[in-house]
């Protein structure tokens, strides 16, 4: 039994399997904080690209009046306006400033 524990306590076969483990355990994960950061802001353009197509949607309409025998019925129209953010590129990716990280 003294022997055995012995050779356990010399046994070095594992250390350089475990040591390349670990770095190639972190290689992989820095690559993958580095492309779910990259997937993170390609998915945030996207959805401003969208945001922006629906907001420059023109929903400006005009419906003519009609006119019969004896009765009539009046037109109706409606002008669509671009709102607050429509463009497109309106968000971006900036750091706030101190003040507005602090609070102020």
């Amino acid at each position: 039994m003294n022997a055995l524990c012995t050779r356990l306590m010399n046994d070095e076969a594992g250390f350089i399997v475990s040591a390349e483990l670990v770095l190639v355990a972190t290689i992989a994960i820095l690559a993958m904080i580095v492309g779910l950061s990259e997937v993170a802001t390609n998915i945030n353009s996207e959805l401003e690209d969208i945001g922006s197509a629906f907001g420059n949607l023109n929903q400006s309409y005009q419906v003519q009046g009609t006119k019969g025998h004896k009765g009539s019925a009046s037109g109706s129209s409606f002008y669509d306006v671009p709102d607050f953010c429509d463009g497109q590129n309106d968000i971006g990716l900036e750091a706030p400033s101190s003040g507005e990280w602090m609070g102020n």
